[in-house]
């Protein structure tokens, strides 16, 4: 009876999905007639079809050309998406400048996608001279219209003092904004912002909540921190389960911070789990990572004991600054020097 189910459930997904086939055909055939005619929504549509092969075969040639012909009659999102296409050299040979030039077309009637894409070019300086200020200007103008991104950028922006005075507390408002959107890069930002009373009064169970929205939406540095948060107690009970597992969930994602953590943890019940997760930080570039799979190597604990892969460790952690490390290293060279020494003597 089961296998009858899903045999059945299978036809029917079958048939939804050549229905739904013939409906984005039938709607093709009846915009290319429009747009053949000069109906500038017609061949934005038709362009989009084209390049994400709705009712189509996947063509970002002749979605450039359809979007071109509603682009050239104004339409914005037609001119968007065309400084989309030269932005990333789909359809046409890559080139910044053609970007800008029709991100600008879309931008001035107003398009908050244009606007903040505008903006990020004079950022990154892509297309045009590289100028902080006028990316402020685009940024603000997509963020009052409730762009997350542009409304993310802009508090960036302020909490930088880049294009505009530095201004922690209208980083804040604009972050905010973004956050209230579901932008979990965002709410993570502003979390961090309630840690460190920075725009806003010192608030730890604000951050926390920030984080949770964050990290609850897989964001890795904030599921990091919220562990951390567990661990210590600030913000919310504290609870090392809790913390584990906001950590796993971190480190699964490869984030080194959450790995080293749960090094530590594991280094009171399981010193070979502990090995191998600082030995994944480490590989990251976690230089107290690096420094404590020196350790491990250095006594034999949770891995056999190798001076070579110590010294290594040890030399890593010892470049990045880590203040413990030039001390082993130091100890291992001379401990090597006397131990040769004293062999010459015997």
């Amino acid at each position: 009876m089961k296998n009858l189910n899903l045999f059945c459930v299978a036809l029917f997904l079958l048939a939804m999905a050549g229905c739904n086939k013939d409906k984005s055909e039938s709607k093709f055939k009846a915009l290319k007639k429009d747009a053949e005619k000069g109906a500038a929504y017609a061949q934005y549509e038709l362009g989009r079809m084209y390049f994400i092969g709705e009712g189509v075969l996947k063509d970002s040639v002749k979605a450039e050309e359809w979007y071109r012909k509603a682009a050239d009659q104004g339409n914005d999102d037609a001119q968007l998406n065309l400084g989309r296409m030269y932005a990333k050299g789909e359809g046409v040979p890559k080139d910044s400048e053609k970007a800008v030039e029709w991100y600008g077309k879309a931008a001035d009637q107003g398009n908050a996608k244009a606007q903040f894409n505008l903006g990020a070019m004079y950022a990154n300086g892509e297309g045009v001279p590289k100028d902080s200020v006028k990316a402020v200007e685009w940024y603000r103008r997509a963020a009052v219209q409730g762009n997350a991104d542009a409304q993310n950028n802009l508090g960036r922006m302020y909490a930088n003092g880049e294009g505009a005075p530095k201004d922690s507390v209208k980083a804040v408002e604009w972050y905010s904004k973004a956050a209230e959107q579901g932008n979990p890069t965002v709410q993570f930002r502003l979390g961090a912002m309630y840690v460190r009373g920075d725009g806003v009064p010192k608030d730890s169970v604000k951050a926390a909540e920030w984080y949770r929205k964050a990290a609850d939406q897989g964001n890795a540095v904030a599921q990091s921190y919220l562990g951390g948060m567990y661990a210590n107690g600030e913000g919310v009970p504290r609870d090392s389960v809790k913390a584990v597992q906001w950590w796993r969930k971190a480190a699964d994602q490869g984030n080194a911070d959450a790995q080293y953590y749960l090094g530590v943890m594991d280094e009171f019940t399981d010193t070979v789990k502990a090995a191998e997760w600082y030995r994944k930080a480490a590989e990251q570039g976690n230089p107290t990572a690096q420094f404590k799979l020196g350790v491990m190597y250095d006594i034999g604990n949770g891995v056999l004991k190798d001076s070579v892969k110590a010294v290594e460790c040890y030399y890593k952690a010892a470049k990045q600054g880590h203040a413990e490390a030039p001390y082993n290293l130091g100890k291992m060279y001379y401990e090597a020097w006397a131990a040769e020494d004293l062999y010459e003597r015997i």
